[in-house]
């Protein structure tokens, strides 16, 4: 996730950029472009992107500084955020075409309904002050909802270059944390919904088929669903949650896309839905109808009360009411363990201050102000002027749906005119926490990989019901609303790579131990092996399979290593090198051979995803057995004890039986089941080696103490 703006501006520009839009655009001529050949001429087109994807290319003018090329385009947009880039180039033949100029049109900053003649100053990002022409265009912005006027007089137009930049209203970015603000952040409701299919939806495709995925949007929350390719009736099978702000519940906006490499995705269709009509506490079956094409979506919703989430002083928070504190401990109580399975417990986290912030402003100050994220859910505290030492001393109430959770407390620099400007950031397993320990933790770097400047004081307390806890272990966990689309690494490919690489060097030095007794190299281990497989062999049951891993779960819970020289081994194994994006100039224009790779981009990104899940499936078994989360490990104990002694009482062809006939009669007693692999979902809680790494507590230097810091640094 991005970093966020600033309070008053995130509110503003979730205001501006929700919805779809129709983005027209009229390519008109060049003025006094640069020349890229001998000639004195140059034989020019230009690209527009959105997002990284190529959206449009010109027809190529030949030996002409002043071309005119009076195309247009339309565009279907649902965000405002990204700007528009706009690339020239000379074409060459049999050559790699050169770069003429660049320049960005912010959509953010257009006024809608009406055309606006643009005048786009070419530049270089290497040399800004060369002269490289300009480029005229007439664009226009129209809300989808909304119908524009067609009648225009074009002779008032007014033809001016543009500054373009985002709109930004200063007055109310400069505001601290009002009370009205704070309540904008605190949600009245859950929408739960369960995306099971589309049907009849139209191909998109010269295949006559379609990759559709689809996107939700209600207010500034967004959701993209996973994409299923190659048909007209995708089965996506997904949940997940949105907050409701308001309580009529607002309008639901659903938008259909076909997937596409290496350029714009096409657009299928949308419908909204008006949750203000349905029922709470009631899961509803809808079949809504697209508007713009033919084809539906199936959808489960259901609306439910308000979760315990607030925003406090440190002398009114909950938890330190003892009323209050003794009426959640009841509600969480063991007696409750099987009322409102998804209502696990409470999270209240208190942000204390900050200490030694880096400088991010020319002043040698910071404006920072402190985000917390739970899963999807977000908040944030005021920000404090000018202060590398800010104390906030707010309390954050959480819902908590899954005690296996981590919390992102992440410090910015509120910048009054662009994002906000990384600090910092920490992430906190919930499990790892003490309740009542006011803590100072380091904050790290954006990959979590290393320390950066300052630490931060936050104060736990956690309660949770265990029985709970322990059945959502076993269901799919919540996922990201919308996540970073994977980028192609050279260097992530060859770390996932070592991944694998040494989890299938355990299994083959355990294969080398075990062909070392069938070869004698050491006669005692030999025999005592030889003795323990007859023996193993000539009274084998069924049970002993999980009562085999029980005693190795017992083993390490009292003979492993000590857990500092595995984190010293981790930490050198995990010493990243900077990442290639930053080296590489983002600017650097001479990419035309990337057009050539997007076939095989999704192969390579294919490939280093699914070593990533066969590295972390392998280390989640691993730290397991090694007891690297105790509940986990302990959890673990309770299902192999559970399954020993089924299978010692029980013959194995009753137990199978019985899975059969749950199996078969699954989709006959719930048809809209969303299918999950109970032990897949339970090693999905449990950290791989990268996750150790990144939760790892960073140890404070004896020598920066925060009354030497104060000392030297007095601000």
């Amino acid at each position: 996730m991005g970093a966020p703006f600033s309070s008053g501006v995130a509110a503003e520009r979730s205001v501006l950029s929700s919805g779809m839009y129709k983005l027209e655009i009229e390519l008109k001529r060049g003025n006094n472009l640069a020349v890229r050949d001998r000639g004195g001429t140059s034989d020019p087109y230009v690209k527009f992107k959105l997002a990284g994807k190529e959206v449009f290319r010109s027809k190529t003018i030949h030996k002409n500084l002043n071309p005119v090329w009076e195309e247009k385009t339309t565009l279907v947009l649902d965000c405002l955020s990204e700007p528009l880039y706009v690339k020239v180039f000379d074409y060459d033949f049999g050559l790699q075409d050169d770069f003429m100029g660049s320049a960005h049109l912010y959509l953010e900053s257009l006024e809608q309904q009406r055309m606006i003649p643009v005048t786009l100053v070419l530049k270089d990002p290497h040399h800004p002050d060369q002269d490289l022409g300009s480029l005229e265009l007439a664009v226009t912005l129209t809300p989808k909802d909304s119908p524009l006027e067609e009648r225009r007089d074009s002779t008032q137009w007014e033809v001016k270059t543009y500054r373009w930049k985002p709109y930004v209203n200063k007055q109310q970015q400069s505001l601290r944390l009002s009370e009205l603000h704070r309540k904008s952040q605190l949600w009245r409701g859950i929408v739960s919904i369960a995306l099971i299919e589309g049907r009849n939806l139209i191909p998109m495709d010269p295949n006559g088929l379609s990759d559709p995925y689809v996107k939700f949007r209600l207010g500034p929350q967004k959701y993209r669903s996973k994409t299923v390719p190659k048909t007209l009736s995708p089965q996506w099978k997904e949940q997940f949650d949105l907050h409701l702000y308001e309580e009529t519940g607002g309008v639901l906006e659903i938008a259909v896309w076909d997937k596409d490499t290496g350029r714009r995705d096409d657009f299928i269709g949308r419908c909204q839905l008006d949750l203000s009509t349905l029922t709470k506490e009631q899961t509803h079956h809808l079949e809504l109808q697209l508007e713009e094409s033919r084809g539906y979506v199936v959808l489960l919703v259901t609306l439910t009360a308000s979760a315990h989430v607030s925003i406090a002083d440190l002398s009114v928070t909950p938890l330190d009411d003892p009323q209050e504190r003794r009426e959640i401990l009841k509600r969480y109580g063991v007696w409750r363990s099987f009322s409102n399975l998804k209502d696990v417990g409470i999270v209240q986290v208190k942000v204390m201050r900050a200490e030694g912030l880096m400088a991010a402003d020319v002043t040698g100050k910071s404006d920072p102000f402190c985000v917390l994220e739970l899963n999807n859910d977000r908040l944030q505290t005021h920000t404090v002027y000018k202060n590398l030492n800010p104390e906030w001393n707010k309390a954050f109430t959480f819902n908590l749906k899954d005690i296996h959770s981590v919390l992102e407390v992440t410090v910015f620099d509120e910048d009054r005119d662009w994002s906000a400007d990384f600090l910092g950031k920490v992430v906190i397993p919930l499990l790892y926490v003490r309740n009542g320990e006011q803590k100072s933790y380091v904050l790290k770097n954006k990959e979590l990989t290393g320390p950066t400047k300052g630490h931060i004081y936050l104060e736990f307390d956690v309660i949770y019901n265990t029985v709970k806890a322990a059945l959502r272990s076993v269901v799919a966990a919540e996922q990201k609303y919308i996540e970073e689309e994977p980028k192609v690494s050279k260097q992530l490919l060859q770390q996932n790579f070592n991944r694998v690489k040494r989890c299938i060097m355990v299994l083959f030095s355990y294969g080398t131990y075990i062909n070392s007794c069938f070869e004698w190299e050491s006669a005692q281990r030999s025999i005592v092996s030889f003795v323990l497989f007859v023996l193993v062999v000539w009274n084998f049951e069924l049970y002993m399979l999980p009562l085999g891993l029980l005693l190795l779960l017992v083993w390490n819970y009292f003979f492993c290593s000590s857990r500092e020289t595995a984190d010293m081994t981790m930490e050198a194994m995990f010493e990243w090198e900077e990442d290639e994006d930053d080296k590489e100039d983002k600017e650097s224009e001479h990419k035309g051979f990337m057009d050539k790779l997007y076939a095989i981009q999704d192969v390579f990104i294919s490939v280093q995803t699914a070593l990533d899940e066969v590295a972390s499936y392998g280390e989640r078994i691993k730290n397991t057995v090694n007891w690297t989360v105790p509940f986990l490990s302990c959890l673990a104990i309770t299902a192999l004890c559970s399954a020993t002694l089924l299978l010692y009482l029980i013959p194995l062809r009753y137990l199978v039986l019985a899975w059969g006939v749950n199996k078969f009669t699954k989709k006959l007693r719930d048809p809209y089941m969303i299918d999950n692999n109970e032990l897949l979902d339970f090693l999905s809680r449990v950290p791989s080696d990268v996750q150790v790494m990144q939760y790892r507590e960073l140890k404070i230097d004896p020598g920066q103490s925060p009354n030497k810091r104060r000392r030297t640094n007095p601000s």
